[in-house]
């Protein structure tokens, strides 16, 4: 990964705080060293397979895709801060090799406007960034949001006096708001979690194709130990009647990502397939969570998570920088050492029975929170692949209708 011309050129939307910047924080520091201890194959889900050359990179180029630009900045300098202060560590070890500081020389950090809840900005992002740099090799779709407006205070003692880790894990409390809408007019949901990084991946997808290395471009979709198909109603996709719009997107997100991986997988050229992989951060102190809580219910909450780990709970790593693992993990290990699973399977079973479809990759930890990448099943029934065929064609549809109305051609899908 010597060459410049290999270099990652890696996209991080909702890059300024919580999941985003520990995503940020995690891969700089990662890479600063020769040989990054998250880019091994070492967790049982890998295939076996030979190492033929250690993953290291001497450039990157990190793009922090933020709505706001002020927020986006003050994240860039951080992040800067951040690696020279790891640069300076590493400087005073003895028999220090001398690559941090050739990484740190050949580091850019930049800072794009994006907006997913308005499809102009989304191509006006896509324009910038394709003009800007030759390629991109990585998409991490992780900006998300959600429609909190209340706490069932009720319920939420009766889940924690009840089943505490699973309260606290993936919590059925919270209130959400029926019926938001984007400024295209779309569910806001749905547009910011699913729509619009749907549509950002359709305008780069021929750039992430110019990316043909050893190590793969990849699309990394963040999904949440929320997700679930028991409140997702096909017939309402935008989500704008559900009461349960944040568990449903999630759900959207996990099996456009894995359709999508098949496809590729099928159609890829040249023996480069773009691969598009889902992560869960677990458990982590962010914003969306927080926006309900007061100073005092926040250190509650922190309390909690902090007693389910101590439970046993595996999902628990609070902290964004812990939580990050596998997205950063998917992000360095080469693509070879990932397994696949047809979707074929599912041919000739009952419709609405489910089988194991492919992995989802998640981040955890043990007791004391020292932090690894686990994998969870992904499993679909027959019903829910054609659901997601034509939730993809909707959302072809629309990003088609998008295009025409900008007066922009509308790329090969």
């Amino acid at each position: 990964m010597s060459s410049p011309s290999s270099w990652p050129v890696i996209v991080v939307t909702g890059a300024n705080s919580g999941v985003g910047f520990g995503i940020c924080h995690r891969l700089l520091l990662q890479v600063t060293s020769k040989s990054p201890t998250d880019a091994q194959p070492h967790y049982d889900f890998h295939l076996k397979q030979k190492i033929d050359d250690e993953v290291s990179f001497n450039g990157l180029t990190l793009i922090l895709a933020c709505r706001s630009r002020q927020r986006g900045e003050a994240a860039r300098d951080k992040l800067y801060r951040i690696v020279d202060e790891r640069v300076r560590q590493l400087e005073m070890l003895p028999g220090y090799d001398g690559h941090a500081g050739t990484f740190r020389e050949q580091l850019t950090i930049a800072v794009h406007t994006v907006d997913l809840a308005s499809i102009q900005s989304v191509f006006k992002f896509a324009d910038e960034v394709t003009k800007t740099y030759p390629y991109i090799s990585h998409l991490i779709c992780n900006a998300g949001v959600a429609s909190f407006v209340s706490i069932n205070w009720f319920l939420a003692i009766k889940e924690l006096a009840t089943n505490w880790v699973r309260a606290v894990t993936a919590p059925i409390y919270y209130t959400q708001q029926v019926g938001q809408l984007s400024q295209d007019g779309l569910g806001w949901v749905w547009q910011c979690n699913v729509f619009g990084h749907y549509v950002l991946f359709r305008v780069l997808k021929s750039h992430l194709a110019k990316y043909k290395t050893s190590t793969g471009a990849r699309v990394i979709w963040m999904s949440s130990h929320e997700a679930t198909p028991i409140y997702y109603d096909p017939a309402d996709w935008q989500l704008t009647k559900s009461a349960h719009s944040y568990e449903s997107s999630k759900f959207q997100m996990d099996s456009i990502a894995h359709q999508l991986d098949q496809v590729s997988l099928r159609e890829g050229s040249d023996g480069f397939p773009i691969r598009h992989l889902t992560v869960l951060p677990g458990v982590a102190g962010t914003n969306i969570a927080s926006a309900l809580l007061g100073t005092l219910s926040s250190i509650g909450m922190f309390l909690t998570f902090y007693i389910a780990r101590f439970f046993g709970s595996p999902y628990h790593l609070i902290t964004p920088f812990k939580a990050s693992v596998s997205a950063v993990h998917l992000s360095l290990v080469p693509l070879a050492f990932l397994p696949t699973v047809s979707s074929q399977e599912l041919d000739g079973l009952d419709i609405t029975a489910p089988v194991e479809v492919g992995v989802r990759y998640v981040s955890q930890c043990d007791r004391w929170g020292k932090e690894r990448v686990g994998a969870m099943k992904l499993t679909r029934s027959k019903e829910q692949d054609k659901q997601t065929d034509d939730l993809l064609e909707n959302c072809e549809r629309l990003f088609t209708a998008f295009c025409e109305a900008e007066g922009r051609l509308v790329p090969p899908s």
